[in-house]
């Protein structure tokens, strides 16, 4: 989900012109926000924004093209009447729609050019490009600035490919971070499924860099399932999480730390227990401080319940895993786990349920700690199948626990829609404060709604958590897109 940890800054609302959009509401102060960055905030007013990609859309034709949404904070919090389509045909985007492209096939966001607005960072893992050949994929910028997002360059593409999917850009393949601690934001990518990419920023607006690369290999043949970016020492420089299986030993997962330094990147280090025993990683990461001691934590979910032939057996029906950060990285020997199954996590383990496909960290209610949102799109309900669901669960002192965690669903009083199968509501979450009062909404994809069209719902946060009150949700029919086998809110931007 190429994650990495958030902050705030100030800000004032700007009118912005939207293509394809009405214009955002007349400027107006925003409360200060504890005076450091908001890194979601593509128009610079103080709320952050929301991008959702789908890119196995179709785009003027073209299958499998792919676009990603674009829905802007406000005081009201995510507005759907500011929305923004980008896809490959969108001026000033580089390229062109072509089928298999997969524009948006990951999505992360950062202030490239240090321009004080955050700009929006996609991988197009379909890419065929001149340095790579057939699908070698690329990354594109797509600019902020105070009328919001516009234009755009390319910053790498891929050198070359091994497989239809192992283009760069590709899902789970892509986080930006300041790994080397100079004040610029560097771009982090999978490049050939095992080895990692470091281009040091800043970048242009012509997306060039003169900051050099890194490459960071590992001679164990990884693929590599999802990377998120962090502060886990506390030193001031973002280091990098990888979750990974081992080349076709998909069962023999692992999660590796990447310390930054003035240097860049540090050779990586498995995470073991006390036994010295690889913990298991999964195909969901995200990095936040649970507990709130200043250090950002390891959170990963494992939706893959099925029986496992390594030391760690896996609860079936999935499970989320937490990893308390500290002075010296990983406590890996702290590491606890949750599923269905544990204390006051709503529901029963099962198989097939993928609780923990997709998580996301932030503070739903305002108390400091951050929390987890972990999709389970496998939930059954009543004799429906597949249709979904996303638990939330509460941080604290004590690290990520299941008392006070809620469960939400189609199925929940207040949630817009009706349960069906094989929606697979909570593929993808997503915690963000959109109306900036310092608690995050909980976001949701559900790919399969509408026979794969796909649809996004956005539920408020109040200061007892999530609530289902005035929740919303949106799909082609208002982004003007085309609906069949879409599959939007496969992803979101971290």
């Amino acid at each position: 989900m190429s994650k990495y940890g958030r902050t705030w800054r100030t800000g004032l609302a700007v009118v912005m012109a939207v293509a394809g959009a009405v214009a955002l509401p007349a400027g107006h102060a925003v409360a200060e926000k504890n005076s450091v960055e908001l890194r979601d905030d593509f128009n610079g007013d103080g709320y952050a924004d929301l991008a959702v990609a789908a890119p196995q859309a179709t785009v003027d034709g073209k299958t499998n093209a792919g676009y990603v949404a674009v829905v802007y904070g406000s005081a009201d919090g995510l507005k759907t009447s500011t929305k923004q389509v980008f896809s490959q045909n969108t001026a000033g985007v580089p390229g062109a729609a072509e089928t298999d492209d997969r524009f948006g096939s990951e999505l992360t966001t950062a202030d490239l050019d240090r321009d004080g607005y955050t700009d929006l960072v996609v991988g197009v893992g379909g890419e065929d490009t001149a340095s790579g050949g057939t699908n070698s994929g690329s990354v594109q910028a797509v600019w902020g600035g105070p009328q919001g997002l516009s234009g755009g360059s390319s910053l790498v593409t891929g050198r070359s490919v091994e497989g239809a999917y192992g283009g760069l850009g590709s899902h789970g393949s892509l986080t930006v971070g300041d790994v080397d601690g100079d004040g610029a934001t560097d771009l982090v990518a999978v490049e050939n499924y095992w080895k990692l990419r470091v281009v040091k920023g800043p970048f242009g607006r012509d997306g060039v860099t003169n900051g050099g690369e890194q490459t960071v290999l590992d001679d164990s043949d990884p693929r590599f399932l999802d990377l998120a970016t962090g502060d886990v020492n506390g030193d001031g420089i973002d280091d990098v999480v990888g979750t990974m299986n081992d080349g076709d030993e998909y069962d023999a997962r692992r999660i590796t730390y990447w310390k930054g330094t003035p240097d860049g990147l540090a050779q990586g280090v498995w995470l073991t227990d006390t036994d010295g025993d690889r913990l298991q990683g999964g195909e969901s990461l995200d990095l936040g401080d649970v507990d709130a001691d200043g250090y950002d934590d390891i959170v990963v979910g494992r939706h893959d319940g099925h029986d496992s032939d390594l030391l760690t057996p896996i609860p079936k029906g999935g499970r989320v895993a937490y990893i308390p950060g500290g002075a010296n990285g990983p406590a890996a020997e702290k590491a606890t786990y949750l599923n269905q199954d544990s204390p006051g996590v709503p529901g029963a383990a099962e198989l097939d349920d993928d609780f923990g496909a997709d998580v996301s960290v932030a503070d739903v209610d305002g108390d400091g700690y951050a929390d987890v949102s972990a999709g389970v799109p496998g939930e059954d309900f009543d004799g429906v199948d597949g249709t979904g669901a996303v638990v939330v669960l509460r941080g604290g002192a004590g690290g990520l626990t299941g008392t006070g965690a809620t469960v939400f669903s189609q199925n929940t009083e207040g949630v817009p829609g009706t349960a069906e199968n094989r929606d697979q509501f909570g593929r993808a979450t997503r915690l963000l404060d959109g109306n900036g009062d310092g608690r995050a909404e909980l976001v949701v994809g559900a790919p399969g709604e509408n026979a794969g069209a796909g649809s996004v719902w956005v539920l408020r946060s109040t200061a007892s958590g999530i609530t289902p009150t005035g929740s919303f949700t949106f799909g082609a029919g208002t982004l003007g897109t085309v609906a069949a086998n879409a599959r939007l809110g496969s992803g979101f931007a971290y």
